[in-house]
């Protein structure tokens, strides 16, 4: 510490990618320390030193130039002109008037409460909360449903199985697959790096150290999947690089060896399950000709019979664990390897055991698998919404450019809403949404766009009234994620950056310009709303927490480890009758006739094979590569991308993209070189990575690269940075879930020649003075 410098011994404060001691020195931050109890700290935290007041951070209220001058019939100008820093009062005012004429002339639904959940760690700051308990308050709003992680999961799931949250939950423990597992599959892999985050936390990293352990166990693992490095984090892993978007032929061609070979467990498959005849029949060619053994699917998976064979015999002959990534559902047709995943696993019959049986997204989160017991950490109430309408979230999109149209969503027909107003508070779409350029058409369409948020994110630039927002370490808050093994206090550590505001301070200033101050806030201060919250939450808690004050002196409170042993739905192996699944039947969907109802094409009554190549929303993709966008090792989402850790990892500033040697020869791509990727929806620059870690004929980068056009003066330029969703098809998984089909993207690549544009993501818009 050098002559004259303060330094400050702060607190905990919690990340959605860990827990921290912040130091600070003369009012800066200087260091995250972490957690010591953590076995596995992210390298994360680090981004936050640098990334906190960064040039890029929004330190005024702004207003976009052409909106101070003609209000919402400039809006073609989003993403284009410059802007004109106001006052917090004249930010308001204006924000309050936009929202109330659109509610008055066109009816709350007008308005897309838009939000995404991952914006703070903090539950009570949890800009979500925060904006949807305001819209609620001044009469509802359009809402989303579903996530772009798991659109097709959450709505196939609770047909079938149960409900994506009650397994997320509910997975068998680590400790007890170190115990009984012999063999883990892991079809998508099985990376830890993303497992670094939790929704409202992850005070103790949990998946690195247990994948070690199981390893020096002698657990085995396969990894199916196109890309090795996705379980890198256990040496020596068996490989099969199958083609990508091909799980479900895979997993048949298993299920059709398992019938061969007298394999299936046909006592579970009777106790346990419904509809198994009609899919056994589908299986074994008699509803359509076709026999789905494992040299039908070795020509469409693009692995040798003999290795789909070989492995199925391994899977019935071992207590096997059978994990499907979420990024298997993310894909066109997303829900049938989901579906096919827990058929093959009632199959097996292991569902139940110690060690063996099915999990829906290890290494997602943190979470799961912790073993701890349910403590839902505290909730700020959103109250109702007095509007029902409500949209997918991967729908936003079509939701904009198609006001009145007609879609199908889970066995319904719906319309979109026509929406004038867009608010905005955590989140990018810019970063999440696929199309980009589709989405900066659409985006264009509402009268008045708000966003409020820490950073110049390319959704802020494209925003009329931007709020800035302070970052969690600029304001109280309570830490906590179901499963996770703390809450913690995190107090302020830093005064906000520039003329910042909490979300809460944001939107009760909005309120009270609106008449519902009181209703918002509740009549209570921040301090007030945190020690009621903490206190509901110790209230409901089933394991016993410390009261408020006890819990703000030690700083954090533990949650007893109760269930180390758990597994999942072993209740209802025991007693399918005494212990049902919350399904129609109570029993696992291998055909479900509510499905079958729908009469849905691309989603039939029990899982199918359908080629992604046939899907209406592919029509016109020729790409030679199949290009994949996994979850970053570097951030969160495309949090904190302008941090060291992120930036640290680009090739000549652009995001790194993974190449097999023999694809780059025959493009005349060396390992560095920035190349240009793209298809007939757009292109961005990206670095070369050369490995033979990858399926020849694939790509993959990470999502979260912040949308950099070369020229936003032009509609489809180039995105200079590496953001993957520019070229990324736009469409639902199927009429049944709407989710996101990310993974479903072909491209081709070649050697980038011109000059390297700059990057400019990472800096404030142009400010102009007053029109």
């Amino acid at each position: 510490m050098g002559s004259g410098e303060t330094f400050t011994a702060t607190p905990l404060t919690s990340t959605h990618w860990g827990v921290y001691r912040p130091r600070v020195t003369d009012g800066r931050l200087t260091a995250l320390d972490p957690a010591p109890w953590d076995k596995a700290p992210s390298a994360i935290g680090r981004s936050m030193v640098d990334g906190v007041d960064a040039p890029v951070r929004i330190r005024r209220p702004a207003v976009r130039e052409g909106f101070l001058r003609h209000g919402p019939a400039s809006r073609e100008g989003r993403g284009r002109e410059p802007f004109v820093e106001v006052p917090w009062d004249e930010a308001l005012d204006l924000a309050a008037g936009e929202l109330d004429r659109v509610r008055r002339d066109h009816g709350n639904a007008a308005i897309f409460g838009g939000s995404y959940g991952w914006a703070s760690a903090g539950r009570f700051h949890h800009a979500q909360s925060q904006l949807h308990r305001f819209l609620n308050c001044i009469g509802g709003y359009t809402a989303h449903t579903d996530t772009y992680s798991l659109g097709a999961g959450r709505v196939l799931m609770p047909r079938i199985l149960a409900s994506m949250d009650d397994l997320m939950l509910s997975h068998t423990a680590w400790t007890s697959l170190e115990k009984h597992c012999e063999l883990f599959v892991a079809f998508g892999g099985l990376p830890a790096r993303n497992a670094q985050v939790g929704s409202g936390g992850a005070s103790d990293h949990l998946v690195k150290p247990a994948l070690g352990r199981m390893a020096a166990a002698g657990v085995r693992f396969v990894n199916v999947s196109p890309v090795r490095h996705d379980l890198d984090d256990v040496p020596g892993a068996e490989w099969i690089a199958i083609r990508p978007g091909t799980d479900t032929a895979f997993m048949l061609g298993l299920a059709h060896t398992l019938v061969a070979d007298g394999l299936a467990d046909g006592d579970f498959l009777t106790r346990c399950t419904v509809g198994y005849d009609g899919f056994h029949r589908y299986l074994t060619g008699e509803t359509d000709g076709v026999v789905k053994d494992a040299g039908w699917a070795s020509a469409i998976a693009g692995v040798p019979a003999e290795t789909i064979v070989t492995l199925a015999r391994r899977m019935a002959g071992s207590r096997t664990m059978m994990n499907l990534a979420w990024s298997l559902q993310r894909a066109v047709h997303g829900e049938q390897p989901f579906w096919m995943g827990v058929t093959l696993a009632a199959m097996l019959g292991q569902i139940g055991t110690p060690g063996g049986g099915l999990g829906v997204g290890y290494s997602v989160m943190n979470t799961m698998g912790s073993g701890r017991r349910r403590v839902t950490g505290p909730r700020l109430p959103q109250g109702r919404n007095p509007v029902d309408t409500a949209i997918p979230v991967a729908r936003i999109a079509d939701m904009l450019l198609n006001p009145g149209a007609s879609y199908r969503y889970n066995g319904q027909t719906r319309r979109y809403p026509d929406i004038r107003l867009v608010h905005w508070a955590g989140g990018n779409a810019f970063h999440h949404h696929q199309d980009i350029n589709r989405l900066v058409r659409a985006w264009r369409r509402p009268e008045t766009v708000i966003v409020q948020e820490p950073f110049w994110t390319a959704q802020a630039k494209f925003a009329d009234i931007v709020l800035p927002a302070t970052t969690a370490l600029e304001r109280d808050d309570i830490g906590g994620a179901t499963g996770d093994r703390f809450l913690v206090w995190m107090a302020r550590a830093l005064d906000p950056v520039g003329e910042a505001r909490d979300d809460h301070a944001i939107l009760a200033g909005l309120a009270r310009r609106l008449g519902v101050e009181d209703v918002f806030t509740g009549g209570l201060t921040t301090e007030e709303w945190l020690e009621r919250l903490y206190e509901e939450c110790r209230f409901n808690a089933p394991v016993p927490l410390p009261d408020f004050r006890s819990f703000l002196a030690a700083g954090l409170a533990e949650i007893p480890l109760v269930e180390p042993e758990k597994i999942l739905l072993q209740a209802f192996r025991a007693d399918p009758d005494g212990s049902p699944l919350p399904t129609p039947s109570g029993r696992i969907e291998i055909g479900s006739a509510t499905i079958a109802g729908f009469g849905l094409p691309d989603c039939p009554g029990h899982p199918v094979w359908r080629d992604p190549a046939e899907h209406p929303g592919l029509a016109g993709d020729d790409g030679s590569l199949h290009l994949l966008s996994c979850q970053p090792a570097t951030r969160l989402h495309s949090q904190y991308d302008h941090g060291a850790v992120s930036r640290e990892s680009k090739i000549a500033g652009r995001e790194p993209i993974r190449i097999h040697p023999g694809d780059a020869a025959a493009r005349g791509i060396g390992d560095g070189d920035v190349v240009r990727v793209f298809n007939r929806r757009g292109a961005f620059l990206a670095g070369a990575v050369l490995t033979d870690g990858i399926r020849p004929g694939v790509l993959q980068i990470a999502t979260g690269a912040w949308y950099d056009p070369v020229d936003p003066g032009i509609d489809g330029s180039l995105d200079a940075h590496g953001n993957p969703n520019m070229v990324t098809p736009d469409t639902g998984t199927s009429a049944l879930a709407q989710g996101c089909s990310a993974q479903s993207a072909l491209v081709e690549v070649e050697r980038f020649t011109g000059p390297l544009p700059e990057i400019r993501a990472f800096q404030p818009p142009r400010f102009v003075g007053r029109p």
